[in-house]
């Protein structure tokens, strides 16, 4: 049986380094599964980060056995009322579209399973690098619960048949899978996961972050909009990043074979 958390120990941790904001899931006796206490920390988290202009970049990482098991069942059979139902599923749902509103990009750092609203929440992360031991599953079909906002993420992470299955059946697939059906960017080694993701967000963040939020917001706009629109669309965010000083800094540098001195405007 798992350890109850100790009442004093903070659910998630932040730590900020050259432009890079960890932020790590700090549920381990529980899986890191996604209570309504650890979704309020998290939410204030990206809250406070969304006008820090000195991250540029956050990552999402955890500790312990396994990445996010999802809802914490047991708070969640703990009040059945549907009125504590669809708050909850309202709560996740907000969750998962202020990461995809953040203006700075998100990167899941997976080290093992990820299952249900735990894999949402790597679909639904901007990039994501998996260590070669990771797993990933929407068992909820398993327990009578289909994984149907899991499913908005995966859905839109991986194609119809493969995240099909993936709900129907509940079986996980393994990093590699993952990284073919496109839910994950990257595998590594477990001892090289940490070292791969600073990588991958140091040379993020070092990029101009009012290019990197224009870009951000412009990518999912544009996704779901019909062929033309999206045209017309990136055409219109083209010209508006034309006029920005980070545009005119990133040419000049560019011809003149200097580093570019972004001003973040």
């Amino acid at each position: 049986m798992l350890a109850p958390a100790p009442q004093d120990r903070p659910l998630l941790l932040r730590e900020d380094r050259d432009g890079i904001a960890r932020l790590t899931l700090n549920r381990p006796e529980a899986r890191n599964a996604l209570s309504v206490a650890l979704m309020d920390q998290l939410s204030a988290a990206l809250a406070a980060i969304a006008g820090d202009a000195a991250i540029k970049v956050v990552v999402l990482a955890a500790n312990g056995p396994a990445f996010c098991a999802g809802h914490d069942l047991k708070e969640v059979r703990g009040d059945t009322r549907r009125e504590t139902m669809a708050a909850l599923f309202r709560q996740c749902s907000d969750l998962m579209l202020q990461i995809t509103r953040l203006p700075k990009p998100v990167i899941a750092e997976v080290h093992a399973m990820a299952t249900a609203a735990g894999c949402q929440l790597v679909a639904t992360c901007d990039l994501a690098i998996a260590a070669e031991g990771a797993r990933f599953a929407t068992p909820g079909v398993n327990i009578g619960l289909f994984c149907s906002t899991p499913m908005v993420a995966l859905t839109r992470a991986v194609g119809a048949k493969a995240s099909m299955e993936m709900l129907l059946t509940g079986e996980p697939v393994d990093a590699d899978t993952a990284r073919a059906l496109g839910l994950v960017n990257r595998v590594v080694p477990a001892d090289g996961l940490r070292a791969a993701v600073d990588g991958l967000a140091g040379a993020i963040a070092a990029k101009s972050p009012h290019v990197l939020a224009i870009g951000k917001e412009a990518f999912y706009r544009q996704r779901d909009l019909p062929l033309a629109d999206a045209y017309a669309y990136a055409s219109e965010v083209m010209t508006q990043n034309m006029m920005a000083a980070d545009a005119a800094e990133g040419i000049d540098a560019f011809v003149t074979k200097r580093k570019p001195a972004w001003k973040g405007c």
